[in-house]
């Protein structure tokens, strides 16, 4: 791997080499933090779980080949190089940093409280159309999945996308320092981690600070819908550049047209005076917006309207996330992959676009704080104001949703406790012919009940 020889590493991480000095100038052929994925000559730093001492695999990594570990333990004389540190997770990250900045490839930053995943593959469809594309995958975001993701990159690369999660504050600047975005993008500003964040204005604070890493030079695209962002004026001289169904902003949206389930067809504009109609391929307002980023961030690139366009029009859609699923009996709109009120709402948005009888199957959404019972019951009003005719409130809860959709002319409004007893009772309330909407928080474990009603 590109500039990460022991030595380096070693003076990256501020740590201390125990070993062979002869081996210092050896190069890592990997990086991991699961022992179980060691190969030949790969680094292994030890990070600790909440239950689990990871240095206790130190010696199955050596004899699955390891150069080198790192270790926040002593531990002493080894018959194979280790470097010791204070912090591994720390550790982990600053070798990440070295190896990001031995690239020039231009880094397209993501934060938000929602759509982060769905901007990202936006953005990278895209880009894709005229770049080697490397992103982040899956949840990957955080202090240990950001620097995996980076050291996934090879020479091969021109762009990368690196979507950044934060919960906490203090945490953004820990990530952005290491990704060094050329490109800064945030989706918006909603009210996922309450319970940590006290307030939107909080969020806000923690999120936009990844500008404070931005290369010099860069580019802000933010979200001109959000009436915090919107707000927002120029940080580092750079003045942002806003994207929106609003027609003030340097990229907009005209002429919406919904295509049910198929997507929205719309008129997108560009600050050159370019226009260009197109079908957003994955239903609902915010996959729009979505698209607007992904055409920011690709004419920020030099691509043309035409290979916008093709970009867009070629977005894939993946697992949970908008995944519309069609058997024989129903129509599954899958955005099981995580929710918050904001991304639920919009979900609800999109079922609203079908054709039959509408069923959403919301869970609980985690880490929302002393409101969260309140935030719950508004979903459920939400819910049943857009005329959703049957809302099943699953979990901890769901009783909150359950009830927030109650006493709605046309919407029939049901809770249970556990997963398990929707599945029991699922198949006396779901309808042949119904569209079914399944969306909770990533904890809720809710592909099981994709896989149930796609066997109904």
């Amino acid at each position: 791997m590109k500039n990460l020889t022991l030595e380096n590493i070693t003076k990256a991480c501020h740590g201390t080499y125990h070993g062979d000095p002869a081996k210092l100038s050896l190069k890592v052929e990997g990086v991991v933090i699961d022992s179980r994925k060691v190969e030949k000559d790969y680094l292994f730093v030890a990070i600790d779980g909440e239950k689990v001492n990871a240095h206790r695999f130190i010696p199955d990594t050596i004899e699955k080949g390891a150069l080198c570990v790192v270790s926040h333990e002593d531990l002493g004389e080894t018959d194979y190089p280790y470097i010791l540190v204070e912090s591994t997770g720390q550790a982990l990250l600053d070798i990440a940093k070295l190896y990001r900045d031995s690239f020039d490839v231009k880094v397209v930053g993501i934060t938000g409280s929602a759509g982060k995943t769905s901007t990202k593959e936006m953005i990278a469809s895209v880009l894709a159309q005229k770049y080697s594309v490397h992103k982040t995958l899956g949840n990957f975001n955080n202090e240990w999945g950001l620097p995996i993701t980076i050291f996934e990159m090879n020479e091969s690369h021109e762009a990368a996308i690196l979507e950044m999660g934060v919960n906490h504050f203090g945490e953004m600047r820990r990530l952005s320092s290491v990704a060094s975005p050329d490109i800064c993008v945030i989706t918006n500003i909603g009210v996922a981690h309450l319970e940590f964040f006290k307030t939107r204005e909080g969020i806000f604070q923690e999120k936009s600070k990844m500008i404070q890493d931005m290369k010099n030079g860069g580019t802000i695209i933010l979200n001109g819908d959000d009436d915090l962002l919107s707000k927002m004026g120029p940080v580092k001289g750079v003045d942002p550049v806003f994207f929106g169904l609003d027609s003030d902003c340097e990229f907009y949206a005209s002429d919406l047209v919904s295509a049910g389930l198929k997507g929205t067809a719309c008129t997108l504009h560009l600050p050159s005076g370019d226009d260009f109609r197109c079908l957003v391929p994955l239903p609902g307002i915010h996959m729009v917006s979505n698209a607007l980023a992904g055409a920011a961030v690709g004419y920020s690139l030099g691509l043309t309207p035409e290979e916008i366009k093709r970009g867009i029009e070629n977005l894939p859609s993946i697992p949970g996330r908008n995944h519309i699923i069609s058997t024989d009996k129903l129509v599954i709109l899958d955005d099981c992959y995580n929710a918050n009120p904001i991304s639920t709402n919009a979900a609800i948005d999109v079922l609203t676009m079908a054709i039959g009888r509408k069923v959403a199957v919301l869970g609980t959404m985690g880490e929302l704080g002393n409101d969260e019972e309140q935030l719950h019951f508004d979903t459920g009003v939400y819910a049943a104001k857009q005329g959703i005719n049957l809302v099943c409130g699953v979990g901890r809860l769901g009783k909150a949703i359950a009830e927030g959709a109650s006493g709605f002319d046309g919407t029939e409004a049901l809770s249970f406790e556990t997963k398990e007893d929707f599945l029991s009772a699922m198949k006396g309330i779901i309808h042949e012919g119904d569209n079914v909407l399944v969306k909770a928080s990533h904890g809720m474990n809710f592909p099981e009940l994709v896989e149930a009603l796609k066997n109904l």
